[in-house]
């Protein structure tokens, strides 16, 4: 198995596409890859209630699961730049940071739009996109 940390998302989400592409641009060193959650990568790691429950990037790192606003700000901080600094929000009370993000998540398919398919990585993208 890859040792680079995988980040799952709705492949059909407009935001999670967004977001996905943003951590692509500022993931200069290449330290994550990404995976629909629609996709077989998902399937071999993730429960079926993991697939199909959560509304939530999930992180999997060293064998470990990562949700919500926990997996969001340990992507942070693998990321180039400034953009580690968002970490500091971990002093942020898990359930205040999870009910925010819930909110968001659970709204993002009307605030950012739902694709009908998931979204085919690009010849530049195929490196850290994974089926």
């Amino acid at each position: 198995m890859n040792e680079k940390p995988i980040v799952f998302f709705d492949g059909v989400c407009g935001l999670c596409n967004t977001m996905v592409d943003f951590f692509i641009r500022k993931d200069k060193k290449r330290r994550l890859l990404f995976a629909p959650m629609q996709g077989s990568t998902a399937r071999g790691i993730l429960s079926d209630e993991e697939i199909t429950l959560l509304n939530s990037f999930v992180l999997f790192e060293g064998g470990k699961k990562y949700y919500k606003s926990a997996a969001a700000l340990r992507i942070y901080g693998k990321l180039g730049g400034l953009w580690p600094l968002m970490k500091v929000f971990i002093v942020v009370p898990r359930f205040i940071r999870d009910s925010v993000y819930n909110i968001v998540a659970q709204h993002r398919y009307d605030w950012f739009g739902k694709k009908e398919t998931c979204r085919i990585p690009t010849l530049e993208e195929r490196g850290v996109i994974l089926d």
